[in-house]
């Protein structure tokens, strides 16, 4: 199995953590601007399978392909790689159709969700502190889609289909890190990344015949770099968890939405409402009393709770 996580080099890995947001940020602005030009299942493609030689040489650098290889429940990995493309998809979608720091906003209520699927499908006892993290965080959500909800023209309807996509596919990021804990029982770190991205590679390429195009040399090349970018990325946020353990980290998702907000205006001319800022910090507040309640289950258990952070699906 994968090698255990420290707390010895904390500041390492908040670093590696804030890199990989960085990088995942960067990522979904390329798509977007892609989407504008090829359809998203061509995007899923190349955000994936690009992906994979990164993935394979950092395993082969750590003498882990073996593992990346061996699959003990092959049709888990299927059923985490249809859930997590089908995110990815939809995420895709709201970015083509929303502004980049609301898409992330709205990612954030993914915590929210994945306590809930916690507690419906795992068991797991939900006391009066996560159900008030619960409530706050649907708030936020509620507040957040609220706007694009109204109806009108032609604009706002894409707006709330757009919307709507990214809510389902947080809601599926949810249900994915629930699969995940079922997955790192019998499943190395390295065969849930890698069979992540070759079936996500797979079920991109399914939609060749759905109408995809030949990019142009500026738009093919951002395609190339969302799936080099992202491998990157996955690996260092995989690996920040080697370094610190996730209670620590979990705090800086939120530096998504300051590279969102810059990105979204230099490179889209977007900025956050004031709703979508509201709406995203009463989610952000409700995560923190997860992150919270989590760390101190943390130190009564003497442990961590297992975590992997997929992005992106």
């Amino acid at each position: 199995m994968s090698q255990p996580l420290t707390s010895h080099r904390p500041v390492w890995g908040i670093l590696l953590k804030i890199g990989a947001i960085a990088l995942f940020t960067i990522m979904s602005a390329m798509i977007k601007a892609a989407t504008e030009e090829v359809p998203v299942g061509q995007a899923v493609f190349f955000r994936s399978f690009f992906a994979i030689p990164i993935i394979v040489i950092w395993l082969m650098a750590r003498k882990e392909l073996r593992h990346g290889l061996i699959a003990q429940r092959p049709m888990g990995h299927v059923w985490r790689g249809v859930i997590g493309t089908s995110a990815m998809a939809l995420t895709f979608i709201g970015l083509s159709l929303l502004p980049l720091p609301e898409v992330t906003a709205i990612g954030f209520a993914t915590p929210i969700f994945t306590l809930i699927f916690a507690a419906l499908l795992l068991g797991e006892t939900i006391r009066r502190v996560r159900i008030s993290a619960v409530a706050i965080g649907l708030v936020g959500v509620t507040t957040m889609l609220s706007p694009r909800l109204g109806g009108g023209d032609n604009l706002s309807t894409l707006a709330a289909v757009g919307a709507l996509c990214v809510l389902v596919a947080t809601i599926l990021r949810g249900l994915v890190q629930i699969h995940i804990r079922r997955l790192v029982q019998t499943e190395h770190t390295a065969a849930i990344v890698f069979y992540f991205s070759l079936t996500a590679s797979a079920l991109g390429l399914l939609t060749l015949p759905f109408g995809w195009v030949f990019p142009t040399t500026t738009t093919l090349t951002m395609l190339v770099a969302s799936g080099l970018i992202g491998g990157v990325a996955q690996i260092l946020i995989t690996s920040s968890y080697r370094f610190a353990p996730a209670s620590l980290l979990a705090p800086y998702d939120y530096v998504s939405m300051l590279f969102a907000v810059i990105l979204g205006y230099v490179w889209f001319a977007e900025l956050p409402t004031l709703v979508m800022l509201a709406g995203a910090t009463l989610v952000i507040f409700g995560n923190g009393i997860v992150i919270w309640r989590e760390s101190r289950l943390g130190l009564v258990h003497g442990k961590a709770r297992p975590m992997i952070d997929m992005k992106g699906g």
